[in-house]
């Protein structure tokens, strides 16, 4: 009903159990279309929002995948459940190791997780076919821009440390883009070199 139509993203919405990715005192409202706390001053995005980057993305199986936030896991398992393979990083190493674990245990075989300043991107697996960042960044980092192939995506939200812009980048060769808003949203700022400063 708020304009999520690709069936493959609902049926990992739906496949997913959200609730394992909550602290036991939060178990109430794991099903509720809101954001909450899941520690280090992060967040696990609402359900709506992980589906909206997600398609914005259009995955397809077997796309090399770069996520930039790992967080508790939930995006990622969104990600996996449509056959990406996974490149995944997170800054705060409590919620690095969380994530690893969550989706190990669910069985998950394509995915790759680094603690690191994603910010940055990771090069040295680049390039890929689609980037997601799961915070809001003052600008587009162009090192980003730089690691996707040709005719990949990038889905960031862009603005201030309250609210930004759901922005999509598609590389069109090597020095033309196109770019496109999806409306406003509000992420956690993303920090780092190419973001915001601690």
């Amino acid at each position: 009903s708020k304009g999520i139509y690709d069936l493959a993203v609902l049926k990992a919405i739906r496949t997913i159990p959200r609730h394992v990715f909550f602290d036991e005192a939060l178990l109430k409202y794991a099903y509720q279309d809101n954001a909450f706390p899941i520690g280090e001053g992060q967040t696990i995005s609402q359900p709506y929002t992980v589906a909206l980057q997600t398609q914005l993305l259009e995955i397809l199986p077997g796309d090399k995948v770069l996520e930039i936030g790992s967080g508790s896991g939930y995006q990622s398992s969104v990600l996996l459940e449509l056959d990406a393979t996974l490149y995944t990083i997170e800054r705060q190493y409590k919620l690095y190791q969380k994530a690893k674990q969550f989706l190990t245990s669910f069985g998950y075989k394509n995915f790759n997780c680094f603690y690191d300043d994603g910010s940055k991107g990771l090069e040295k697996h680049s390039p890929y076919d689609k980037i997601i960042v799961t915070a809001g960044a003052p600008t587009i980092p162009n090192i980003l821009i730089h690691q996707l192939k040709i005719g990949g995506k990038l889905v960031i939200p862009v603005g201030n440390k309250e609210n930004q812009i759901m922005i999509r980048i598609t590389r069109i060769d090597e020095k033309n883009i196109i770019q496109d808003s999806f409306g406003t949203c509000s992420f956690v700022p993303l920090i780092g070199e190419n973001g915001w400063n601690e």
